[in-house]
């Protein structure tokens, strides 16, 4: 990370600098910063974001309820103009958050001008012209002080770990992955697909050439490379440091590493000069974040920081902490206002003075990222977090990490590379699931790290497991869609099969038992299951079991579930054709067709809350008939969810269920529900449609592909449709429903 170490020591040169700066500064420091009070006049507005951001962004805003506001706007044009018309002013570059531009401008006279214009707010000198580049650039030599850091250590072939059974093997770089079971969100299939990520940083030597980057080129997931210190966009002939992020998340490099998330797509940009250390870098930070945000990207990775500066009256002081004041950690809240997952190096200020996390690690909502070795000790290098706030968050490898050299893989020091290994697993796990937001899955990663319960300010909560943090997020997501319920079995009554899914409560061997009325088991599964998967098994060949009550037993070491279901060997010959429930004035209405329902009594309507225990609520006596029969129930206004069934009495009172159905009283219109949820084979997707229109279902990869559409279908009341997405590759997936009038989203994951 580029943070420059706080006690240098001061030459005289410096001192001179220093003195003839505050005689003329603006001679010194030609590059300022010019605020403005407003944007009036700006070409841009809140109800047509199309114009200043992409697809993508708008998209990650209404996906996460973001509102769209003023910091999304353009600077005013004419503003711009204004300044530009004084003479003697180049525009560099200008940012919407910061409502300000970046100018060069030699002359003082210029500068009061601008400053006398009514629209600006101040005009802040803040950086130097960069200084040429050098072999060994200021940037290595400040960033690993006291680490003895002269050329990265090439390594041999014995750090090669056997991988036997996962997807990649890790080569150098296994240790790295593992130590966080990043193995097991690969193994599943997620492994940064469809996640961009914008690293920003001083440069991304001969990443067009290195073979490291041979997939990310070939399969097109450089999504481009802006400069914002020279402005040429071009980023292969700069600092090297970039690159070698940049490897521990995107290589693929067979025999040397594989990196965290290397089928992820990424935005370069340089925003840092490996030269020089003025505030214009902190400009260039928010600059590109809004590039990043504008672009659409998912996460920014950066492994840069700023304490102290060249010119010393820019130093930060303690005072800074933890108020966002520090411009660049204002950029990066802003950052994760938008959307955005913020990942940033704590800082290699560990055995210096300083000793403290930079900027803008200290944001709240940013993820700031200490270093240790592959056995879990933290680096003596590695920054503190500053009293006040857990900080740093977490602890990533970054001593002796393995990342891309030139023609091989190599070990190298530092924050700047804990940060980007972790970055890249947590891309993963955000691919895996889409529908949490920025914030819920910094939570998980957090919850699932060793020191969660007993953070400190070396390690902060520890070190991360995506094991852990996968469990956690199915875990809610497992709530979200089932409530409390982890165990299903139909039919009911069953006959010769019995068709039983549940979420296993542990990560190891459990359970499935059919046991009789006599607590006899009469059949049994046993197998090694993974906590929070959905797991479907059969019992079949059951027609010789006696009729009765039969009980469907989940076990486990930990905990045990039981549902209960009838047996009869003959079914009631009536067929249910629809059922539906409905709100009419102060009651809801359900209603339920059937067929060919003269062996029939009477129907019983059981109700409940929550999908699992069912009470009746009351009876319908049947009126026999060949045909087709609709039959109607008025239950009291419903004030929450509640489900629905119809259970029609033979007369030998045998007797059969009706399919399901859902009410939500805080929906109106259309609404649909989908399961199982993950699925493998077929994906069931119940709509109550109150209208008689037509309507059309998508399914959309990651993306946003449409990988399979039913259109124009024409239904009303309640239909459960039968999808079957057993083509589809493992991954996570939308489903979208569109009338006329109204459009619903879902998300699930194949298996």
């Amino acid at each position: 990370m580029c943070v420059k170490a706080l006690m240098r020591g001061i030459s005289f040169l410096c001192i001179a600098i220093a003195c003839m700066s505050s005689i003329n500064v603006h001679a010194q420091l030609p590059k300022l910063v010019v605020r403005f009070k407003n944007k009036a006049g700006t070409s841009g507005t809140l109800q047509n974001p199309s114009t200043y951001l992409s697809n993508k962004a708008i998209q990650r805003r209404t996906r996460y309820n973001i509102s769209i506001d003023s910091t999304d706007l353009p600077v005013t044009q004419r503003y711009i103009d204004s300044v530009l018309a004084q003479g003697n002013v180049q525009l560099l570059s200008s940012s919407k958050w910061l409502n300000a531009i970046l100018i060069r401008c030699t002359d003082a006279a210029t500068v009061q001008r601008v400053n006398n214009l009514p629209f600006v707010q101040s005009s802040t000198d803040i950086g130097l012209r960069p200084a040429p580049s050098t072999q060994v650039s200021r940037f290595w030599m400040s960033k690993f002080e006291g680490e003895g850091y002269p050329t990265p250590q090439v390594l041999t072939a014995n750090r090669t770990e056997n991988t036997t059974g996962n997807y990649y093997n890790y080569f150098k770089a296994n240790a790295q992955v593992r130590i966080h079971q990043g193995e097991y969100l690969h193994n599943k299939g997620f492994r940064g697909d469809g996640i961009v990520i914008a690293v920003q940083d001083a440069g991304f030597d001969r990443y067009l050439t290195i073979r490291a980057f041979d997939s990310v080129r070939i399969e097109n997931r450089i999504l481009g490379v802006r400069d914002f210190v020279d402005f040429d966009n071009s980023v292969n002939e700069d600092d090297s440091h970039g690159r070698q992020c940049l490897s521990n998340m995107a290589a693929n490099w067979p025999g040397e590493m594989v990196g965290t998330s290397p089928k992820a797509s990424f935005w370069l940009l340089r925003t840092e000069n490996a030269n020089s250390e003025y505030p214009i870098e902190e400009f260039n930070w928010v600059v590109g974040a809004e590039f990043a945000d504008s672009s659409g990207a998912d996460m920014i990775s950066s492994s840069l920081g700023y304490i102290d500066f060249d010119d010393a009256r820019f130093n930060y002081t303690y005072s800074n902490f933890y108020n966002n004041t520090a411009m660049v950690t204002q950029g990066a809240s802003l950052a994760a206002k938008k959307g955005m997952i913020v990942m940033n190096s704590a800082g290699n200020s560990g055995a210096q003075t300083w000793r403290y996390i930079g900027f803008p690690a200290d944001a709240d909502s940013v993820c700031a990222v200490a270093a240790m070795d592959t056995l879990g000790v933290i680096a003596s290098f590695s920054s503190w977090g500053y009293p006040g706030k857990i900080k740093p968050n977490i602890t990533s490898v970054g001593r002796n990490t393995i990342v891309a050299g030139t023609t091989t893989a190599v070990t190298n020091n530092g924050t700047s590379f804990s940060n980007p290994n972790i970055a890249g697993l947590i891309a993963c796990l955000w691919q895996a699931f889409p529908e949490f937001n920025n914030m819920a899955i910094l939570n998980a990663v957090y919850r699932s790290s060793d020191r969660y319960n007993t953070p400190n300010d070396r390690f902060g909560y520890g070190i991360p497991n995506f094991r852990k943090a996968w469990q956690i997020l199915r875990a809610q997501q497992n709530q979200q869609l089932y409530g409390t319920t982890t165990l299903w079995a139909t039919p009911n009554p069953f006959n010769d099969t019995i068709q039983v899914r549940f979420i296993a409560q542990v990560d190891g061997t459990a359970s499935i038992s059919i046991i009789n009325s006599n607590n006899v088991v009469v059949d049994s599964i046993r197998g090694v299951y993974e906590k929070e998967e959905m797991y479907t098994l059969r019992f079949n060949n059951l027609s010789n079991l006696p009729n009765g009550v039969y009980t469907v037993r989940y076990s486990d070491s930990l905990t045990a579930n039981v549902i209960t279901l009838n047996k009869q060997s003959t079914a009631l010959p009536t067929t249910f054709i629809a059922i539906d429930a409905k709100q009419a004035g102060s009651q809801t209405v359900i209603t339920w067709k059937v067929a060919n329902d003269v062996n029939v009594q009477r129907y019983h309507i059981e109700s409940s809350t929550d999908g699992r225990t069912y009470n009746t609520i009351g009876n319908v006596r049947s009126t026999p008939s060949n045909l087709t029969t609709t039959y109607q129930w008025n239950d009291a206004a419903a004030t929450q969810t509640m489900y629905y069934r119809i259970k029609a009495i033979g007369i030998d009172n045998s007797f059969k269920y009706s399919a399901i159905v859902v009410y939500n009283p805080k929906e109106v219109g259309l609404t649909m529900y989908t399961y199982p949820n993950p699925v493998q084979q077929t994906l069931q997707v119940q709509l109550n449609q109150p209208l008689h229109e037509k309507l059309s279902v998508y399914i959309y990869n990651q993306q946003g592909q449409i990988m399979q559409q039913l259109s124009n279908l024409s239904l009303q009341g309640n239909n459960t449709l039968q999808l079957n997405v057993q083509h589809l590759p493992q991954g996570s997936y939308i489903i979208k429903v569109n009338t006329n009038n109204q459009t619903l989203t879902s998300s699930f994951i194949k298996q």
